[in-house]
């Protein structure tokens, strides 16, 4: 148990070094450098530690991406600027990059393999079951870190109440 726990801590901290460097490749300002590193790590260890507990990915990736959707919010007025900038690299390294990648060796495969052949359906059945965890895990990122800022933008929707009522 207490291994897990450091395995995770780690995997953490080389998420947050992954948002981190996703920061610096987008150029964010100096100054959020730190917060993205938190956030990514926070994310990672929010991910990783549901999946330990028997938690689907695409659950525990819409449990970590919120986590950094709601954090970034209040980096956003902590350090002055657009909560985008702090959730969009923090996420990047939750990206389902090896289930995309075996979908396409997958479909590469289906393309060559007649459909007589007794492992086709094999085959499709692991191309299709890849697909769609990309599809639900890219869906459970999107929905984690747009929810908590389309939430908290109550300001900016009284202010365009305010300018339609004037005209």
């Amino acid at each position: 148990m207490v291994l897990d726990l450091l395995m995770i801590l780690e995997k953490g901290i080389w998420f947050g070094f992954a948002a981190l460097g996703f920061a610096v490749l987008f150029n964010v300002p100096q100054r959020t450098l730190i917060v993205i590193w938190m956030l990514g790590a926070a994310g990672g260890m929010t991910k990783l530690l549901l999946m330990q507990a028997n938690i689907g990915i695409v659950v525990a990736t819409l449990a970590g991406a919120a986590v950094i959707g709601v954090l970034s919010v209040s980096a956003a007025h902590n350090k002055h600027a657009p909560p985008l900038v702090f959730s969009i690299p923090s996420v990047i390294p939750m990206v389902p990059g090896a289930f995309a990648y075996r979908m396409m060796l997958g479909l590469i495969k289906l393309a060559g393999t007649a459909v007589t052949d007794p492992t086709y359906h094999q085959i499709l059945a692991e191309t299709t079951s890849n697909g769609l965890k990309t599809m639900f895990i890219l869906m459970s990122l999107a929905a984690g870190v747009s929810i908590p800022m389309l939430i908290s933008r109550k300001d900016t929707i009284k202010k365009i109440r305010n300018l339609d009522n004037s005209e």
